[in-house]
């Protein structure tokens, strides 16, 4: 291995020491160790090791092929030591700055999306909401009137005919009376059921108004 190599080699050994002891205070820094579970911390600290092992494998393979030297462990070393007693407070700081950046701009979305996006939806679709029961309600007294009217109507116009129809219905003998007053008396309760039935869906309504 030449010189150059070997100079080439030494450099990149050194800076990825200074790469690894950054990434590792960002690893610490977003890891949180006393709030995680043993094996969490444990897997995370495995593929931590396994990624930055890669790393500097790929960097010493792009330097010499690959070649081991003892050398480069003491680059590897020197190199976080010179970023421990250098550059490790520096970027910490800076570190908590861009991270306070980020959530910064983070809540800055978040809150302008929550006022321009999800409230105006939210508002329209409680709008829409709020026109559909009135448009029901609105429906349901149309209906309840017309109703009203109809039965109205009913009993004024077939009054006459109920008493010219009672006059003859006591004319008629017992053998014919008896079978039309079961058959009266089968389809009275019906409606009684049905009318019973259409007053508790209207009291149960009112109710929850």
């Amino acid at each position: 291995m030449s010189l150059s190599t070997q100079f080439i080699t030494m450099i990149s050994m050194i800076g990825m020491g200074a790469l690894f002891g950054a990434m590792l205070d960002t690893y610490q820094r977003f890891l949180k160790r006393p709030k995680r579970k043993v094996w969490i911390v444990f897997l995370n600290d495995l593929l931590f090791w396994a990624v930055q092992a890669l790393i500097v494998f790929y960097v010493l393979f792009l330097s010499n092929k690959g070649e081991l030297r003892f050398y480069i462990f003491v680059a590897l070393l020197c190199g976080f030591a010179a970023y421990q007693s250098l550059l490790g407070s520096f970027y910490r700081k800076l570190l908590e700055i861009v991270i306070s950046a980020a959530m910064a701009i983070y809540r800055f979305f978040k809150n302008a999306i929550r006022l321009l996006v999800y409230k105006p939806i939210v508002g329209l679709i409680q709008l829409l909401i709020a026109a559909i029961l009135l448009a029901a309600r609105g429906l349901f007294a149309l209906v309840k009137i017309l109703f009203k009217a109809i039965l109205l109507i009913f009993k004024v116009v077939l009054k006459p005919f109920g008493k010219i129809l009672l006059f003859f219905w006591r004319l008629l003998p017992k053998y014919i009376k008896k079978p039309v007053e079961k058959l009266y008396n089968g389809v009275a309760g019906i409606i009684l059921k049905i009318k019973n039935y259409v007053y508790r869906w209207l009291n149960r309504w009112k109710s929850k108004k």
